[in-house]
């Protein structure tokens, strides 16, 4: 899914997996990085918001959507959102994602490692960064 007919009006969307704590910690820490730049929604919550898109898309990975209707997921749409950092808006992974095929490779296989280990991330984030996002 590359684009939707749906975009978000105002400001990108991402939308992400309410159920997963590993996701909401760092959802958590993400809203600190980018403010209000963003609008975060669970994709439980997000109900018909972009009909074009299954839900079943949404399960698995994160997803960024843009006003302009584009749609990035995964590694890529974590990249892409970090582009909204409030202090120090950051680009060059997103663009080293786009360009480089070793790095994505890599992003990909880490992000999906990741989704498939998500409790243990929990709690290695927590053990690393703090209980307290």
């Amino acid at each position: 899914m590359k684009r939707t007919l749906y975009p978000p009006a105002k400001k990108p969307v991402m939308v992400w997996d309410g159920k997963c704590g590993f996701c909401q910690y760092w959802i958590t820490v993400w809203k600190k990085h980018t403010g209000g730049a963003i609008e975060y929604v669970t994709f439980q919550r997000q109900a018909g918001r972009f009909p074009d898109i299954p839900e079943s898309y949404f399960e698995g990975a994160v997803r960024l959507i843009e006003p302009d209707g584009r749609v990035y997921n995964g590694p890529d749409a974590a990249y892409r959102s970090m582009r909204y950092y409030k202090r120090r808006p950051v680009s060059f992974f997103h663009r080293w994602y786009t360009r480089s095929g070793f790095f994505r490779a890599i992003s990909d296989y880490g992000y999906h490692f990741v989704t498939t280990h998500r409790p243990f991330m929990l709690k290695l984030s927590k053990l690393i960064f703090g209980s307290r996002p």
